[in-house]
């Protein structure tokens, strides 16, 4: 039986690029993957029901917190306009949230939505260039090692990032939030709505569990590429 030549269906620039895509997009896709799960009810649900978690000097009780902090998030990801959080108000009937802090939210709301828009869009890319990369046996090959290499890059970022968040984390909040807003419209009093319900610790413990869920998705995948790239191809 005669061995025909085979024929790559995917010109080797093109399978290049798309492993670089891969390897670029990974770290970034699972952060904001992970940073999407951690907006959610069941995140609060948690993060406030710890027993070390930071009282409220003010006032708010667990529950409290409970019941305002998912309408905060929830305006985030809905198409209401500000109102949805101007027109909440304290048992007293005044406003729960002060005209700074109703200004930041819309701030917030389009950063939020934005990244999203465009985390869904990277995760999708990624997803596709995967996809091509695996369809036939000779860029297969390069796939995992795309996957392999991007699981590195995302550890090597990832631990920079976690030794930043535990020795310097007020300079890369202060970072992140300069990055996204102008001035200093995102620094409030510390008897601010917004502070209370989502203290300095509610932050540290999210970047900790974005950063360290991905670095462990990231080591499993890596892994798992590892052992896929060394296994010999059946033979035909």
């Amino acid at each position: 039986m005669s061995v025909e030549s085979k024929r790559t269906f995917l010109p080797g620039w093109a399978a290049m690029i798309l492993r670089i895509v891969v390897v670029v997009a990974l770290p970034l896709a699972l952060e904001l993957l992970n940073a999407r799960i951690l907006m959610s009810d069941a995140y609060l649900q948690w993060e406030y029901n710890r027993p070390d978690f930071s009282p409220d000097p003010y006032g708010f009780s667990t529950q409290d917190r409970l019941k305002y902090a998912p309408l905060a998030l929830g305006y985030l990801f809905n198409s209401a306009d500000i109102s949805f959080l101007g027109d909440q108000t304290f048992p007293d009937g005044s406003p729960l949230y002060s005209e700074r802090a109703l200004s930041h939210m819309h701030d917030v709301k389009l950063v939020t939505q934005g990244l999203t828009r465009f985390g869904v869009a990277l995760i999708i890319v990624t997803i596709l260039c995967i996809i091509v990369l695996a369809i036939s046996a000779e860029t297969r090959p390069g796939l995992y090692k795309a996957l392999l290499w991007g699981s590195i890059l995302t550890v090597v970022v990832i631990i920079l990032a976690l030794i930043v968040t535990a020795t310097s984390f007020e300079w890369l909040f202060t970072e992140f939030h300069h990055l996204f807003f102008t001035g200093n419209t995102w620094l409030f009093p510390t008897n601010d709505t917004l502070i209370r319900l989502f203290p300095e610790q509610f932050w540290l413990d999210a970047f900790a569990l974005m950063f360290g869920g991905a670095m462990l998705e990231a080591i499993i995948l890596g892994i798992v590429m590892w052992r896929m790239g060394r296994r010999k191809p059946s033979a035909a």
